[in-house]
């Protein structure tokens, strides 16, 4: 995504205290341990989110119309189809940039594929959560090398992530409203900081708005950089600023706070040109973006796995079960 304009003052977040627990003797201490060990098999995996993360990395850099993004398709659609969800690809086509280094390929159409995992396929209301899978070509905002090697662990590893663990937990207890995970290529098939963004999106929304399916989208949640060792989720202020947002917004930010989950600043952050922007503006879709602009290595070649952390995977993991439970079918 491009940076946002102008960029507001940056205030420190607060940071998450780890809890302690601590047991008695005998008979106490045994349903102590048996409460506990419940609650750690019931709780998200951020371990196991981190490892899909290296997972993702391993293949190496992603961008749209290269070998690694293939096998990050292949990765994803195993992954979910094992898990027991429908797995839809969506297929089409991008010109290649003008400004890219493969002189024969500009002007020239380019293959793209968006995933679509759905959760409970014949719901007709349905939240999407989402995010891009592929990785920018170039560290472009690199001081030392701006043409280097970018793997993209946060941006956007981290959300793949994030939705692959959930993934688990919705195998293990369906959702009763429809929910889709939504993966978009060529959100970053750039090669200098004035390319065309947001590929796949816009072909997902353009395409949800003419064909008007027999389901709605009851919202729309982005995953983009929320997966940094210093975490912090500010109120993206374009999501704040839309009437039919708001509230979604504040649903997730009070979430949150019921976990006592302190990453995500109940403040506004940033105003973000981001996939959210086609999910709402063209598809009408209410939206909001969970993205940490503060993310220092954020577009250089520093964005690798050690600047990530299973902690932050797991507390977004958390919040966003914890916002999926309080959505409700609505009364026919």
């Amino acid at each position: 995504m491009p940076p946002p304009s102008p960029e507001p003052e940056k205030k420190p977040g607060k940071r998450f205290a780890n809890r302690r627990i601590v047991f008695g003797g005998g008979l106490l201490a045994i349903i102590a341990v048996g409460v506990l060990l419940a609650n750690i098999r019931d709780d998200y995996n951020g371990s196991r989110a981190y490892d899909y993360l290296k997972q993702l990395c391993e293949l190496g850099p992603r961008p749209s119309d290269s070998e690694a993004i293939t096998a990050a398709q292949k990765l994803l659609s195993e992954h979910f189809t094992k898990l027991g969800a429908k797995v839809e690809l969506q297929k089409f086509k991008a010109k290649y940039p003008a400004d890219g280094p493969d002189a024969k390929k500009i002007g020239r159409e380019v293959s793209m594929v968006n995933i679509i995992v759905r959760w409970n396929p014949e719901a007709k209301e349905r939240i999407m959560l989402c995010g891009h899978y592929d990785s920018l070509p170039f560290p472009l905002r690199d001081p030392v090398n701006p043409r280097g090697r970018f793997v993209g662990a946060n941006d956007n590893g981290s959300g793949l992530a994030v939705l692959m663990e959930l993934g688990n937990e919705l195998a293990r207890h369906p959702p009763k409203l429809g929910v889709d995970f939504v993966f978009f290529d060529g959100e970053e098939f750039i090669f200098g900081e004035d390319g065309k963004y947001f590929l796949g999106s816009e072909y997902f929304a353009n395409d949800y708005a003419n064909k008007r399916p027999a389901f709605r989208y009851r919202y729309a949640v982005l995953l983009d950089m929320v997966g940094g060792a210093d975490l912090r989720l500010g109120e993206e202020i374009n999501s704040l600023s839309w009437d039919d947002s708001h509230q979604l917004v504040k649903d997730i930010w009070d979430a949150a706070a019921r976990l006592g989950i302190h990453n995500f600043i109940n403040m506004p952050g940033y105003e973000v040109r981001d996939d959210h922007l086609a999910l709402h503006d063209i598809a009408k879709i209410p939206a909001c973006d969970l993205i940490d602009f503060d993310y220092k290595p954020w577009h250089t070649q520093g964005d690798t796995v050690d600047k990530c952390s299973a902690e932050s995977l797991a507390k977004v993991g958390r919040v966003l079960r914890e916002w999926l439970k309080a959505q409700k079918p609505q009364a026919q």
